[in-house]
């Protein structure tokens, strides 16, 4: 699988390289951002989306598990996955839907889901140092889309 890593020394930088991504997204329709909680996976999502044309508040869908962004060219639905209690809570809020529709699903603390997740086309692991200065961001690329969207990254 191809993978690249960059570094991120502030949320200013995470936030650019969200918008990196975003302006290379092309035909991912899966991303799975890992990280601990305040790694900086909700900043990166706030880059992507602002890189798609969204304007608004970026907030991490925490308690709802799905935040809705109808763009321009595209709609994209951010999950935060952290408070799922049982993964077949998914299948309540058309989790199947969202996968197969047209739009960009991006999904933080995916390992939640447990096997209800297809394939990503891309995994985003970020990572804090042991000295807790900066972050690395990590993204491997799953299917011939990530691939294309890792190549156009680089």
């Amino acid at each position: 699988m191809p993978m690249r890593e960059w570094p991120a020394s502030t949320a200013v930088e995470m936030e650019a390289l969200g918008a990196r991504f975003g302006a290379h997204v092309g035909q991912v329709r899966l991303v799975n951002i890992h990280g601990p909680l305040g790694a900086g996976k909700t900043t990166f999502v706030r880059g992507l989306l602002r890189a798609l044309g969204h304007e608004g508040a970026v907030k991490s869908p925490t308690f709802t598990l799905v935040e809705p962004y109808d763009l321009k060219d595209i709609s994209v639905y951010h999950f935060d996955l952290y408070r799922l209690n049982d993964p077949q809570e998914l299948e309540f809020i058309g989790l199947r839907d969202y996968l197969h529709g047209q739009g960009l699903c991006v999904v933080e603390w995916a390992e939640r889901a447990q096997d209800l997740l297809p394939t990503p086309d891309m995994d985003i692991m970020i990572s804090i140092p042991p000295n807790g200065t900066g972050r690395r961001v990590q993204m491997t690329a799953r299917t011939a889309a990530g691939q294309a969207a890792l190549e156009a990254l680089a």
